[in-house]
């Protein structure tokens, strides 16, 4: 299989080069350069010189013909005061033919004097001018004593979501832009920034690229090519991430010097299909921290439901820890008194063992899993239902495109776990013969939001119980969608922003839900010998204390108290409570190049 895929790998290149040379040859023509706007000046200036030589003569000719004899001078000044709007009025014609050249003359100088002549200075003359200013005031080099950064390529959703999260671990993150004007307004923002060309060797020597920690770039698979091998002339050593669209850019990636691949589409498919809890409430990893395995559980089903947290505690036979509680995506209060209803969706941790223990005691092992509808046959959906039928689950994918699936998907083939529906998810009939109302859960897969939220909300309408778990293409919509009736909300900034933080080995991360991670951060000295369990963090910052650890990232849950040791606290909350924590308990602390929790991986 990999000698495969590398066969092909000559041609890719050449294909790659070719279209990065025909996109810088575009771009090229576009620019508008100094000659370019010289000859545009010279164009119009003229113009408006040959239309007064014409527009005079035609008024010598017309003053003769009505017996008055003018000077050119005259003939130049009434041409002027004409076409400006000016009209002294101590030059007139007497007869209609006058009046009409006069209107003419009027006219045409309307158009030229208030329309051509400012386009052009605003164009050619302003413009240069306030875009020299942005640049000249647009950062083009880092300091020389910064590093242990991250440089970020591009400005999309995915790195101003890790340029935001670094902001608020105080992590030093550079954005790395090519437009003068988007670097302006970065800047203006707050944001670090380095202008310069993308496939510039002294763009990267100019961002530090050699003193930092990562390098990541999220443009498309070509352009992420190019700046792969761009950075590799300034650094051998200095780790690169970039994000790949298409499966078969991997190779090509990884041969340009990069040392992580992030397929986005296909990850957003897996975490998606990670989230569906099924009906038979059996554990579904998310994430880990050393040897401990975070996951998450339905309750629907279970034993569980009906029983209060402290009861649901006490059932327990094996050593999982339940972290938290979750109804709609949203964190409930782990207060002994909890109820567990049906909709709730347990966070555990343990080790693997704890966690088929945890199975065996709660699965619901002679009921079989309902199949699962996947809205959508792109990346994402065939990547969730690739996810769904390795675990053996089935699954049912609608896609509007007819053939789109079976083209692309050959890798389930002679495989029965799921099956292809063609027609339109807003249509109830399809749903209704994509097995809808026997389905355990739907997975909303289109990139389009507005679609999305449509799909969620139709889907509620029509089965209130059902688990809807829907892909946000940008973070403003997820709170959208929630409310749409969304069980679970993954979006593709999140993921991708937490899977390059990971990378980067900043302070490990988990994706709980969309906004709620869990993460870590070094022990505040203020709350030594403070119970974990305190409720005063909670009140102040919105954060739950989830475990204590120690700095080679072992977690320990069985800790009553805070200990005075160096170490480390395990959070759960959204980005809010970590601002709100961090500016409260550890205001005075910055990030060093020392603090590199994702050693607890």
């Amino acid at each position: 299989m990999v000698h495969r895929r590398f066969a092909s790998v000559p041609d890719l290149v050449e294909r790659i080069a070719m279209e990065l040379s025909e996109a810088v040859r575009r771009r090229a023509e576009r620019a508008p350069g100094p000659r370019r706007r010289s000859r545009a000046g010279l164009l119009i200036v003229a113009v408006g010189a040959l239309m007064v030589v014409v527009y005079a003569a035609a008024f010598l000719g017309v003053m003769r013909l009505e017996g008055h004899d003018f000077s050119w001078i005259s003939a130049v000044y009434w041409t002027i005061t004409t076409m400006s709007t000016l009209g002294y009025g101590d030059v007139t014609f007497e007869s209609d033919l006058g009046r009409l050249l006069s209107i003419i003359v009027l006219l045409s100088g309307v158009v030229y004097m208030l329309v051509l002549l400012p386009f052009f200075v605003i164009q050619y003359v302003v413009t240069p001018w306030l875009d020299r200013r942005r640049m000249a005031r647009t950062p083009r080099k880092v300091p020389a004593l910064l590093r242990d950064h991250v440089l970020l390529v591009g400005s999309d959703a995915v790195t101003q979501a890790f340029a935001a999260r670094a902001e608020r671990s105080r992590v030093p993150a550079v954005l790395v832009v090519e437009d003068p004007v988007e670097a302006g307004l970065l800047h203006d923002q707050g944001r670090q920034v380095v202008v310069g060309p993308l496939d510039s060797a002294q763009t990267y020597r100019n961002a530090g690229a050699d003193r930092a920690r990562l390098v990541a770039s999220t443009l498309s698979d070509t352009a992420n090519t190019n700046v792969a091998f761009t950075v590799r002339q300034v650094s051998g050593d200095v780790p690169v991430a970039v994000t790949a669209s298409k499966p078969v850019s991997t190779d090509v990636l990884s041969l340009a010097g990069s040392d992580h691949v992030l397929e986005l589409g296909a990850v957003l498919g897996r975490e998606m299909a990670g989230r569906v809890l099924g009906t038979t409430g059996r554990v579904h990893r998310i994430g880990s921290f050393g040897e401990t395995i975070i996951a998450e559980a339905a309750a629907r089903g279970t034993a569980l439901v009906g029983l209060t947290l402290e009861q649901a505690i006490g059932e327990l036979r094996c050593c999982v820890r339940i972290l938290a509680l979750l109804r709609k995506g949203r964190l409930r209060p782990m207060k002994p008194e909890s109820t567990i209803t049906e909709s709730t969706v347990l966070i555990l941790a343990g080790e693997a063992p704890e966690l088929a223990a945890y199975d065996e005691q709660f699965q619901v092992h002679e009921q079989s899993e309902d199949p699962v509808i996947i809205l959508g046959g792109g990346r994402v959906g065939r990547s969730a239902s690739r996810e769904l039928t390795a675990q053996g689950l089935p699954n049912t994918i609608v896609e509007q495109l007819p053939g789109r699936v079976e083209n692309s998907y050959s890798a389930l083939e002679g495989t029965a776990s799921y099956r292809v529906i063609d027609g339109d998810a807003a249509d109830q009939r399809i749903l209704r013969r994509a097995g809808l109302e026997s389905a355990s859960a739907v997975l909303v897969t289109p990139r389009d939001d507005d679609l999305n939220v449509y799909l969620t909300l139709f889907c509620r309408r029509l089965r209130p119980e059902l688990q809807v778990v829907s892909r946000a293409t940008y973070e403003r919509n997820v709170a959208t969608l929630y409310r749409a009736g969304a069980d679970g909300v993954l979006s593709y900034a999140t993921i991708g922003a937490t899977d390059l933080w990971n990378h980067a080995g900043l302070s490990h991360r988990v994706l709980v839900a969309e906004g709620n991670e869990l993460f870590l951060v070094p022990r505040p000295s203020s709350l030594v010998r403070r119970s974990v369990r305190d409720a005063e963090v909670h009140r102040r910052t919105g954060c739950h204390i989830v475990a204590v650890g120690d700095e080679d990232g072992t977690l320990s849950y069985d800790t009553e108290s805070i200990p005075s040791a160096p170490g480390k606290l395990l959070l759960l909350g959204d980005r809010h409570a970590e601002r709100l924590f961090r500016q409260t308990y550890l205001k005075h602390r910055r990030f060093r190049s020392g603090d590199r929790a994702g050693a607890a991986r």
